[in-house]
């Protein structure tokens, strides 16, 4: 079952499994705690790396929720699963991760266990045309999902150098932000900015006239991450999915309150829609940079304060030497865990 808004299947796309190493796999089972006959949620599917693992955990008895922006990369990442033996019943649904709760709702599922990858797929990097990487050249593009209607190319060209400055400043945390924005206007007033190299080159002519301590990480490095976050509503999308996460847990609290008191707990379902996570329900996310990990930190340690969770992870947790070497990839990812609900 496939839905949203492209419900023809799209030819799979599959890279060398190689190529495709799924961040922290070992921790998140170990975490997630998958059981057969669970109803598990992967937000960011990917090319299925999680899911295949979570599958076959939950085996054929359970449900197997898919989520991703990437139409191709879904329909790889379900693929992937259906050929599983004893695979679970698998839905896919092109869409963003912060509409997960609506539709989960709609199926009138609840999740035993939720997994966030913030990152994105390597297959999606290694595409130039996609132009999320400033090592390839490639059109400015840089959306997650190809559908979507505005470009990296368009901010650059139209935004005002106080807008751009403020994108780079905040998603970027990009100390040149101010100059770097001044440059691009000055620069696409000859010809519009269209490449990832030429966007790339600003950026570095810039970070060239400073007289401090080099950056150890390409100076174009903050500009494309605040560009990307920009164009795919990241941390928005994140924010939606947090804030959801919290209002189950306090749906759930409600629920449990009223059975403690007197009321079933089916009775109570019959007056309001049950919530779309389950009682003990754990929720994993997976960021790589602060600006993804800090709200994360902050609403679980809110929910945890106000009895609504339980920390699983007191400080992230971070790939282990072996797999930092395996995949670069990991080096700078954080996951934390809550339960909610128990």
């Amino acid at each position: 079952m496939t839905t949203g808004p492209n419900a023809s299947q799209p030819t799979p796309r599959t890279p060398p499994p190689a190529r495709h190493l799924p961040v922290l796999l070992r921790e998140v089972l170990e975490l997630l705690d998958p059981h057969p006959g669970d109803t598990a949620l992967d937000c960011t599917a990917g090319l299925g790396g999680h899911s295949q693992a979570i599958a076959e955990r939950i085996g054929q008895t359970g449900t197997l929720v898919l989520f991703d922006l990437d139409a191709n990369n879904l329909a790889s990442s379900r693929s992937r699963i259906e050929a599983l033996p004893g695979a679970p019943r698998t839905i896919a649904v092109h869409a963003s991760f912060h509409e997960a709760p609506r539709r989960l709702v709609d199926l009138g599922l609840a999740a035993d266990c939720l997994l966030a990858d913030l990152g994105f797929a390597s297959n999606q990097v290694d595409a130039a045309e996609r132009g999320l990487s400033f090592s390839r050249n490639g059109p400015l593009d840089m959306r997650l999902d190809p559908t979507s209607p505005i470009t990296a190319a368009e901010l650059v060209n139209t935004l005002s150098p106080k807008e751009l400055t403020k994108i780079l400043k905040e998603w970027g945390e990009e100390r040149f932000a101010q100059a770097i924005a001044q440059k691009i206007v000055q620069e696409r007033t000859h010809e519009p900015i269209e490449t990832t190299t030429r966007l790339a080159e600003i950026t570095r002519a810039v970070a060239a006239t400073w007289h401090g301590p080099r950056p150890s990480i390409d100076p174009a490095t903050k500009t494309f991450q605040a560009l990307r976050i920009a164009v795919n509503d990241e941390l928005g999308r994140l924010a939606s999915l947090l804030e959801s996460v919290e209002r189950a847990a306090k749906a759930l609290s409600k629920m449990q309150g009223s059975a403690t008191g007197g009321a079933s707990l089916a009775g109570t379902a019959q007056e309001k829609p049950r919530p779309w996570l389950a009682p003990g329900a754990r929720v994993g996310i997976i960021a790589f940079h602060s600006l993804e990990d800090r709200p994360v930190k902050q609403m679980f340690a809110s929910m945890t304060e106000q009895g609504l969770a339980k920390s699983l992870t007191k400080k992230p947790v971070e790939a282990a030497d072996e797999e930092r070497s395996a995949n670069p990839r990991s080096r700078s990812a954080k996951l934390r865990v809550c339960r909610v609900g128990a």
